[in-house]
């Protein structure tokens, strides 16, 4: 879609555009200190109007820690359907985004609302970095170590959802994923032996690392048995569960990712699920390995694993 446009103009001041589908922007205004900005809103894939507040908030301010920088400012966007949905419940979606930005320390400072024929909610996330510390996902190393910050399965399970398959149990299970705010990209930004990051979002592990493969012209191996899942989602995809993003993620791919041949059938469903909100992805050096999973392992993320490595190569992700 964006092909046809004009180049946009060259900024100095402009760290980080959209050249990388990196996760938001970086707009550099001194010497030491770099505004973040980012957006994101979407339908709601829960079904209790707070979760779904708590969901999106911490979704959209998730990439101001991917670059490695701390959330200062949030603006709600607000969409819904006027005279269809009661005001209580557009006040509990409200009030799930209000309470995760309050755990993040970011004030909701205003916002925006339309009347839309579906519910809508996100929020604009401002952060502060120094800019010599920001991580972008365009500059892993030939060596580097992949350590995965969350289990994936949010997506089979948010399938299975709607189909009034998930246990209470599993709900839980996936909200207390979904709703974890991935604070240690602050403390990532710090490690000089962490090169690059990103956060896992709706194109999936494969997606998402491709980006970084593309961006560092890396190629990537990953270890299937080594990649955490959920536990209520590794049932659900065993039994079939999928989205229909899971599907188009792959098409995306163009062809980029070899799986095994002995691989599971629901491997590719996996690795492709969309994760709304999904851990970090962090490229680091192997001598950081463990700095990394220790930052990790003190803010609570106890899936948090190496699941691969990466290597000179043409861009592409080799699953074994």
């Amino acid at each position: 879609m964006l092909a046809g446009l004009p180049a946009v103009r060259p900024y100095a001041d402009l760290l980080v555009g959209n050249e990388s589908s990196d996760d938001a922007a970086v707009y550099r205004l001194n010497d030491t200190q770099a505004l973040v900005a980012t957006t994101d809103f979407f339908m709601p894939i829960v079904d209790d109007p707070y979760d779904f507040g708590r969901i999106a908030a911490t979704n959209a301010i998730s990439d101001i820690y991917a670059m490695g920088a701390r959330p200062i400012l949030a603006l709600a966007l607000l969409g819904v359907p006027i005279g269809k949905l009661p005001v209580e419940v557009v006040r509990r979606i409200v009030a799930g985004g209000h309470d995760v930005c309050a755990q993040a320390g970011v004030p909701i400072g205003g916002g925006h609302s339309i009347d839309s024929p579906e519910p809508i909610y996100g929020l604009v996330a401002l952060g502060l970095i120094d800019p010599a510390k920001v991580k972008r996902n365009d500059q892993a190393r030939a060596g580097d170590a992949l350590i995965l910050g969350k289990a994936l399965g949010i997506g089979v399970m948010s399938a299975a959802l709607k189909k009034g398959e998930l246990r209470d149990k599993a709900y839980q299970q996936m909200l207390e994923s979904a709703t974890q705010l991935n604070t240690p990209g602050i403390r990532l930004s710090e490690m000089p032996g962490v090169h690059a990051l990103t956060d896992v979002t709706g194109f999936g592990l494969l997606g998402h690392l491709l980006e970084i493969c593309r961006g560092s012209k890396l190629q990537a191996r990953l270890s299937f048995e080594h990649i955490p899942i959920l536990s209520a989602a590794r049932h659900l995809v065993e039994d079939g569960y999928a989205t229909g993003a899971s599907g188009r993620n792959w098409e995306s791919y163009g062809g980029a990712v070899e799986l095994p041949g002995g691989a599971p059938p629901w491997a590719r469903t996996i690795l492709t699920d969309p994760q709304t909100s999904g851990g970090l992805l962090v490229a680091c050096d192997p001598a950081a390995v463990p700095a990394v999973l220790d930052v990790f392992r003190l803010e609570g993320f106890k899936y948090a694993a190496q699941v691969g490595t990466l290597a000179s190569g043409e861009p592409r992700i080799v699953v074994a």
